[in-house]
């Protein structure tokens, strides 16, 4: 049945299947999601930037399990908004979602951002508004076509940011091999270094490194146009947080093996300088593109989520239904809410600097990630929905992801968390003038049997 027309409504279109959720899970994450803040993440965990990925992928891949599995309890729009309002509050959804908006809106500045300096570092007579205006304008433009299209385009893009690690990693081998022989090759000190190595730097580092997962929450925002949610959303989102994990710490190992005096580089694009070394000017030129072309991809398909989020947000009234819940009758996609992203998209790579950009990014992921746990452990354990899972499944492993994700927060810098803060308290003034002072539930949307 086609449910986009179900009762004269127009509804999302089911179509994604497995290989499309892991496909666009990718896609958000990229294969190439930690190369361009390899700087920062050394300059955080003094050297220690393979290690810090491989930790926050602990505690994302329990996160990942936690979200797949509200996914299947409630496969609708909205993410961490539909999974902690259905489950726990609805009112305390609300401000997990405005949380979650704020790590959606930042992917695309972030995913602007960097294609802009990388094409700076090339002609840098231009001005990065004018490079960040083309790049989100040529975003929106892309997604207001429909998500079927957004997730072709990306795939391409995909595909030729992998040929373009799988490139940077055999040359760096020749690299480091030509250079110190198989001593160069292997080592361990990319993971523990004793002389620079402390516990304070590496959770710092981990805080960051997490940026490298944020995707996979994105990913069960098409839980309505997925054709299986309950069986897929939880086997894609966990899948695409193990291979991201274990791809990000094999480039980072290779970017601290070449560049282990990482203090000798500007941190926002070291990795460039990473990339002449065991290249020369061509491996310069192609990572410079293929940066500049996956951080378009990973930026469309975020936006794509975020007005999912924002539809999901409206339809339930909590925002203004009549721009925010409404949906193109052509193309079966929040229209609206694409152009709203795309204008404040632009306007965040004016205002909001890099690094402050990834840990706003971050400060917004982590609650809603404390939010998504913390929901399982309601749903599944304390108030079980459906038959219970065990102590381990339904408590434990949720626990251990809110705990990993409180530490993470509490680890942000301390301008990322008074920004984010106040981004918060305006959501929660909001919610208290839609709600006539919390007295007032939002009404929230039913799917119907059929969907």
């Amino acid at each position: 049945m086609d449910i986009n027309q179900t009762n004269g409504a127009v509804r999302l279109k089911r179509v994604l299947n497995l290989r499309d959720l892991f496909v666009y899970g990718m896609i958000i994450m990229q294969v190439v999601a930690p190369i361009p803040i390899f700087g920062l993440l050394e300059q955080r965990s003094d050297g220690h930037a393979a290690t810090t990925v491989l930790l926050a992928m602990l505690v994302m891949a329990s996160t990942a399990v936690s979200y797949g599995r509200m996914a299947s309890l409630f496969p609708m729009a909205g993410s961490a908004y539909t999974y902690v309002g259905r489950s726990l509050n609805p009112l305390l959804g609300f401000l997990v979602g405005w949380s979650m908006l704020l790590d959606y809106l930042m992917i695309p500045v972030i995913s602007s951002i960097i294609p802009a300096l990388a094409i700076q570092r090339l002609t840098p007579s231009l001005q990065l508004p004018v490079l960040t205006l083309i790049i989100t304008g040529m975003m929106t433009a892309l997604n207001l076509r429909g998500i079927k299209t957004t997730l072709r385009a990306s795939t391409a893009l995909l595909i030729v940011a992998s040929l373009a690690v799988i490139a940077f990693i055999v040359l760096a081998i020749r690299y480091l091999f030509l250079k110190s022989g198989i001593d160069g090759v292997i080592s361990i000190s990319p993971f523990y270094n004793p002389a620079t190595f402390s516990v304070r730097s590496v959770l710092g580092g981990v805080s960051l490194a997490a940026i490298t997962y944020i995707g996979f929450d994105g990913l069960t925002t098409l839980a309505e146009d997925s054709v299986n949610p309950k069986r897929d959303m939880v086997l894609a989102t966990v899948l695409v947080v193990l291979v991201t994990g274990i791809l990000s710490a094999v480039e980072l190992y290779f970017l601290h093996s070449v560049l282990p005096d990482w203090r000798s580089a500007d941190p926002q694009t070291s990795y460039l300088d990473v990339m002449r070394t065991v290249g020369g000017a061509f491996l310069f030129i192609v990572f410079l593109l293929v940066m500049s072309v996956s951080q378009f991809g990973a930026g469309c398909s975020v936006q794509v989520s975020a007005a999912r989020l924002l539809y999901g947000m409206g339809r339930d009234d909590v925002l203004p239904r009549s721009i925010f819940g409404y949906l193109s009758p052509q193309r079966h996609s929040p229209s609206r809410n694409i152009l709203i992203i795309g204008v404040l998209t632009f306007l965040g790579t004016v205002f909001i600097p890099f690094d402050l950009a990834c840990d706003l990014l971050n400060y917004g992921a982590f609650l809603g990630f404390m939010g998504v746990n913390l929901a399982v452990m309601w749903s599944y354990y304390l108030h079980p929905k459906e038959k219970p899972g065990g102590l381990l499944k339904d408590c434990l492993l949720p626990a251990s992801g809110f705990c990993g994700c409180l530490i993470f927060w509490f680890d942000l810098p301390q301008t990322a968390k008074v920004v984010g803060s106040i981004w918060l308290l305006l959501g929660f003034i909001y919610c208290a003038y839609k709600t006539r002072g919390f007295r007032e539930r939002p009404v929230l949307f039913e799917p119907l049997k059929s969907e």
